[in-house]
């Protein structure tokens, strides 16, 4: 890492880290490397105690939006590597037993304190009964999710690709939320995410989109918040 250096004509440090590109690490890692040791919210996962910069995000829109409330039972999924259930944990106090957390991920996860993990795709059809035994039977209060496929550094395939991710999870949600529940996701600005929206009104009584300001403002991703659901017939 290079040195630190004085800002032009103001007396004042430069204190951003710069990376020098070591022999075999590719110019695209040196600078996600650089950006990472210089990002606010990586610092402030740290120093708080979770698991990536993305649960600012929820912090965010949960702040703005006052969705989690003790006692609701949450469903996470794509869950991995957890920030997400972590801060809701908190919020729903699963740790005094008042609320309930699901973090659901294809891939093993590190245990969470006061999170129930389910290890399985939620696009299998023998999930919804997973997540209901988990929850007792119970209905879920919320789904959220924070999932993206990988990067195919195509951008209207990655597009397509996670619009694809959410119209699944909206398929589960469908089928596990409490009336009055909501819906929380992740997309990337393409097109598609306005037929998403339409698809939603069909079920919720509020729908939005959601730009966290710890989005990096250099990436097309959005959430869209689906709130008041109406229920399905049994």
């Amino acid at each position: 890492m290079a040195g630190k250096s004085r800002g032009k004509g103001s007396g004042h440090r430069d204190l951003t880290v710069r990376v020098k590109t070591a022999k075999g690490r590719k110019l695209s890692s040196t600078l996600w490397l650089q950006r990472q040791l210089n990002d606010p919210y990586v610092l402030a996962a740290q120093r708080d105690g979770y698991r990536s910069r993305a649960v600012y995000k929820l912090v965010e829109i949960n702040d703005k939006y006052r969705l989690l409330k003790p006692g609701m039972k949450v469903l996470d999924l794509g869950a991995a590597p957890g920030g997400w259930s972590q801060y809701a944990a908190k919020r729903v106090r699963a740790g005094q037993g008042k609320g309930q957390v699901i973090a659901l991920d294809i891939n093993e996860m590190d245990d969470i304190p006061n999170v129930d993990f389910l290890l399985c795709d939620f696009e299998d059809p023998s999930s919804d009964k997973m997540i209901l035994d988990a929850l007792n039977g119970y209905k879920a209060d919320c789904v959220i999710s924070d999932m993206a496929a990988p990067s195919t550094g195509h951008k209207q395939t990655d597009h397509l690709r996670i619009i694809g991710l959410c119209e699944a999870a909206l398929y589960t949600a469908r089928e596990i939320l409490a009336p009055e529940g909501f819906f929380l996701a992740k997309v990337l600005q393409g097109g598609s995410e306005r037929e998403l929206l339409n698809d939603l009104k069909k079920d919720f009584t509020q729908v939005r989109h959601v730009k966290p300001k710890s989005s990096r403002q250099d990436s097309s991703e959005l959430y869209v918040l689906a709130t008041g659901f109406r229920g399905r017939d049994e």
